[in-house]
């Protein structure tokens, strides 16, 4: 994936340059799909994670895609959101390149506070989409809820790389030790479930659990054991030699820490919310209060083989093929 620089000192001259070389040196540089987002070096968030991986795929299958650039041969754009240079899109964009935009929240619903970015998002989607990517029904309702216009979206969910994230080498269950648990967070949003992982580091039995969280955390914690923003590599190598992942973060549209779970073989034990339970399925069991989380862990534990057959991770196959569906590219093979 072709990297171009963003904001600088020269950020004008450099968009401008940038434009007439697109359509200039088209003969030499042959790009077929852009990405429109400004990726930061890893750890990082699930977007982040997510975006990566599907360039990932849709490299290993032949196509050759750019980041914030749109060249003469480019057929389709994915903008992500407002994680874009929307000036350079509007210096960029031509006819014959569709435009795709994959939207993410409601942040209004998300965060728990309207700061004006969702009106943001959409005013962008107005100016520049030829279609829209919503990443779960929940995300496709609550838009809805709020007014948008979502008559022509699409739902497709996020997927993990599968290279990192794997059910292979899983420590195996065994009620005969300490069962273990895992978090995994990226932002300290509160809405992320401070509250319950504060609630179970009070009252969870740690002579029958461990439990580690990775991520950020506004609250501190004694009984868990907290380790900071790791490489997804670690995040993975964690997941595979833990049993039971609980998430309590709350309107989560599509949470790729759970898709990063299921992936990695672990059944589930989450917060009633978001797009949790479309992502679960049968793997796992919901909860309201942290108050339910003990006794539904015993559950998961008795049952445990019953739940994990029932794992069902998102396939990046699969959801690549939806994408390029959404381009307009899927009935085509790449150009060679």
């Amino acid at each position: 994936m072709r990297s171009f620089p963003g904001k600088g000192i020269a950020h004008r001259i450099f968009r401008r340059t940038a434009w007439i070389a697109a359509r200039t040196l088209s003969p030499f540089r042959r790009f077929d799909i852009s990405i429109f987002h400004q990726f930061v070096p890893p750890p990082n968030g699930g977007g982040h994670q997510f975006l990566r991986a599907l360039v990932r795929c849709m490299e290993r299958r032949g196509w050759k895609v750019e980041n914030n650039s749109i060249s003469g041969t480019t057929r389709a754009c994915v903008f992500n959101s407002f994680n874009f240079d929307a000036d350079r899109l509007r210096w960029l964009k031509r006819r014959g390149c569709r435009m795709v935009h994959r939207v993410d929240g409601p942040l209004t619903t998300y965060r728990g506070f309207d700061d004006g970015t969702d009106s943001k998002i959409w005013n962008f989607n107005r100016e520049f989409a030829d279609a829209t990517i919503l990443q779960s029904n929940f995300s496709l309702e609550q838009h809805r809820v709020l007014g948008y216009d979502v008559s022509k979206a699409h739902v497709i969910v996020n997927a993990a790389d599968p290279f990192i994230f794997h059910p292979n080498g899983r420590i195996p269950f065994d009620t005969n030790r300490k069962i273990r648990i895992i978090s995994t967070s990226w932002s300290d949003n509160r809405n992320k479930g401070a509250d319950a992982y504060a609630w179970l580091d009070e009252h969870l039995d740690y002579n029958r659990y461990e439990y580690v969280f990775i991520g950020r955390l506004p609250v501190q914690l004694r009984n868990i054991r907290v380790e900071p923003p790791s490489p997804s590599a670690r995040v993975a190598e964690m997941l595979r030699s833990s049993d039971i992942f609980v998430t309590a973060s709350r309107n989560d549209p599509c949470s790729n820490s759970l898709i990063e779970a299921l992936s990695c073989g672990l059944p589930v034990l989450c917060l009633r919310s978001g797009g949790h339970v479309e992502l679960m399925g049968m793997a796992g069991k919901t909860f309201d209060t942290a108050v339910e989380i003990p006794d539904l862990l015993e559950h998961l534990v008795k049952n445990y083989a019953e739940y994990q057959q029932q794992i069902k991770a998102p396939d990046i196959q699969k959801v690549t093929t939806a994408y390029l569906d959404v381009m307009g590219l899927s009935a085509f093979p790449p150009p060679r």
